[in-house]
């Protein structure tokens, strides 16, 4: 395994070449082949980001996507709002119905608010290392600091799901007032409220959570919502606790239970951060990245969701609104390689088993999605009765790419196994057996026409990205069986790669252009086609290959950001710029050896990061406001991979 050396330094600032970063205060540095650093004690995201903010300013009820934080416990996750709003949680698993979808739907999506009762300004930030949110409210009658945590459990009997909510008097006396509007079934299945045992329960059909209170008062229901207030002195402290059970009995824990649990969970994040090894020069956006991928994983399947989240729009007001709460095959090789190099052993074992098995089910032919538990039953569908983030209907659930051939898959997962056998150095041989039979699929198949990495929903057409993912597939595919990982069958595979070459290079290229283009009936350039430096088709310091970067930034950078592309993709309206593309900029720039304009534009783009760290998929380039789900898994994943490729650049 890796064991580089690893430092931190702020976020919005990188270390020079040739300097490691020692922190004044709790400094700790490792060296190549020493034990890994302990980040439980290192410089905090909470100090490096936080940031003071008047209240959240709310369109219609809307807070913006970049003013929310992200808690989970590795099986679902909720979305909390600089002024203490949960305005998204799906429940009992992140791909559940949800019971609070404000964020969808202002007025019937239901949410968990906690704030003062005062005018106030905030400041948060995770505590150090950690995905537990600190939230401070600063006014003019004192100040109060909200933690709020999806708990984790230890071996006593705890709830399904428990969301902790813990408010400390720093200053002065403060009034708050919480509310709590659970709406299950996305809002759509009635909801009854009643008490039970000195608790407020709120439940529909099998499906039930039940709200415990310490020192903030008891609240009364009104309307399907239940209300209350607290007033705390400086020193004094409050206990909301929000237990969740699903087809089984509700647990009502204690506040010493649920302190007990938030203690656990404090505990585990810096230990587990602990574990992240990395020696570029930013190093806490990388571990924000880690923390935040490590929110996306469902534990109990090594599953990794693209966002946490459904139909957060790509253009405010269009139609671009996307289920992303399942697991792309594709994103397998950015995964394998960001788990294994920041040294995530066991999550990356895990998610290449979980690759491996939800496969199996369709093998050799690939599905472009699956769901957390590996099914494929992930059927689309509107739900018309939410508005939408700012009236940006539809939202859906379940997504129809399911159904679509996107050749570029192949190449994603060959790769993603050539990195792990490169890590762990054997595959047992029935997989091999799989390996071959895969490779074998995409002999046969790579002529097809399919929809490509984007997932258009207009006609099937010869993308040339998923042409040139096949090579790759075919690629890895040869050099396992040469290692003997699979049944070798390398001749027959080598030249079907040198089929697809002669394809890629006669018709994807255009020379007026100077580049590779989206297709051979499309003329235009593609973003994606930043992959074939990414993945290695061919010398990425290759004339054809530096020649589609430039077009790409020729034809689709606006400073910072990246466009996917410009031409039509079958669905009506406009969408932002591609974070990913951005940072797959910045890798294929150091893969080519530009390092200072690969560089600048990492340190710009760490930059866009929100102020707990985190990124969505798109950005509007004019008002950097943030579009489309969020957090966006693969966007991280393209941070750290970028990261990699500019230290190894310059280790080269």
């Amino acid at each position: 395994m890796r064991t580089p050396t690893q430092t931190w330094v702020g976020l919005n600032s990188r270390l020079p070449r040739g300097r490691r970063y020692r922190p004044a205060v709790h400094a700790w540095v490792t060296t190549p082949g020493r034990n890994r650093a302990d980040v439980s004690t290192a410089t905090s995201p909470s100090s490096w980001r936080r940031r003071q903010n008047p209240a959240v300013a709310r369109t219609d009820g809307y807070a913006a996507i970049r003013d929310y934080a992200l808690v989970g416990d590795g099986r679902t996750a909720a979305l909390i709002a600089r002024d203490g709003a949960i305005d998204w949680l799906c429940l009992p698993n992140v791909d559940s119905p949800s019971v609070f979808a404000r964020i969808l739907d202002a007025d019937r999506g239901g949410s968990f608010r906690l704030e003062p009762a005062v005018p106030y300004e905030v400041e948060r930030g995770y505590q150090r290392s950690s995905n537990v949110l600190e939230t401070t409210f600063k006014t003019a009658k004192g100040v109060v600091r909200v933690t709020d945590a999806m708990t984790l459990t230890g071996d006593r009997v705890s709830p399904l799901r428990e969301l902790c909510r813990k408010v400390e008097g720093l200053s002065g006396t403060v009034p708050l007032r919480w509310s709590l509007d659970p709406r299950f079934g996305y809002g759509l299945r009635p909801t009854t409220l009643d008490r039970r045992s000195g608790r407020w329960c709120a439940h529909a059909g099998a499906d039930c959570v039940v709200l415990g209170t310490w020192n903030a008062g008891q609240g009364n229901a009104e309307s399907g919502t239940i209300s209350g207030g607290l007033e705390l002195d400086q020193g004094a402290s409050a206990v909301l606790a929000l237990s969740a059970a699903h087809k089984e009995p509700a647990v009502l824990p204690s506040r010493e239970d649920v302190e007990r649990r938030l203690a656990l969970t404090e505990r585990f994040w810096p230990e587990w951060a602990g574990r992240i090894q990395y020696d570029g020069a930013w190093p806490e956006a990388v571990v924000r990245s880690a923390l935040a991928l490590k929110l996306l994983v469902h534990a109990p399947s090594g599953a990794i969701v693209a966002a946490p989240t459904s139909s957060l729009p790509e253009w405010i007001g269009c139609g671009r609104n996307w289920d992303y709460r399942f697991t792309w095959i594709r994103d397998a090789t950015w995964t394998l390689d960001a788990l294994i190099r920041l040294g995530i052993d066991d999550e990356a074992h895990a998610f290449f088993w979980w690759l491996m098995h939800a496969s199996r089910l369709t093998q050799p032919k690939l599905q472009v999605l699956y769901k957390v538990d590996g099914s494929t039953h992930t059927k689309e569908r509107d739900l018309s009765r939410l508005a939408g983030y700012r009236g940006s209907a539809p939202v859906r659930v379940g997504n129809g790419a399911v159904d679509q051939v996107q050749l570029d898959v192949y190449g994603a997962v060959l790769d993603a196994i050539w990195l792990y056998f490169q890590d762990v150095g054997h595959i047992d041989g029935d997989t091999g057996k799989e390996i071959a039979k895969i490779a074998d699929y995409v002999s046969r198949h790579w002529r097809d026409r399919d929809s490509g990495i984007w997932e258009v929903r207009a006609e099937a057409t010869h993308f040339t990205q998923s042409k040139a993912l096949c090579w790759v597939a075919l690629d890895r595919a040869c050099k396992l069986g040469e290692r003997g990982a699979c049944p070798d069958r390398s001749v027959r595979w080598r030249a079907a790669a040198d089929e697809i070459r002669a394809f890629v290079d006669a018709e994807g290229w255009d020379d007026k252009l100077g580049s590779y283009v989206r297709a051979p009936d499309l003329r235009e350039i593609d973003a994606s086609l930043l992959t074939m430096a990414i993945f290695s088709y061919g010398d990425p310091m290759s004339e054809r290959l530096r020649g589609t970067v430039a077009a790409v930034e020729r034809e689709l950078r606006q400073g910072p950001f990246v466009f996917r592309y410009r031409g039509e993709d079958g669905v009506v309206g406009e969408e932002g710029a591609f974070l990913t593309c951005s940072f797959w900029l910045v890798d294929a720039l150091a893969r080519q050896g530009r390092l200072d304009e690969a560089r600048q534009l990492m340190d710009e783009l760490v930059g866009l990061a929100n102020d707990v760290g985190l990124y969505s998929e798109e950005i509007d380039p004019e008002s950097r406001e943030f579009l489309g789900n969020f957090p966006q898994g693969l966007t991280h994943l393209a941070l750290v991979s970028a990261a990699h490729s500019i230290e190894d650049a310059e280790k080269r």
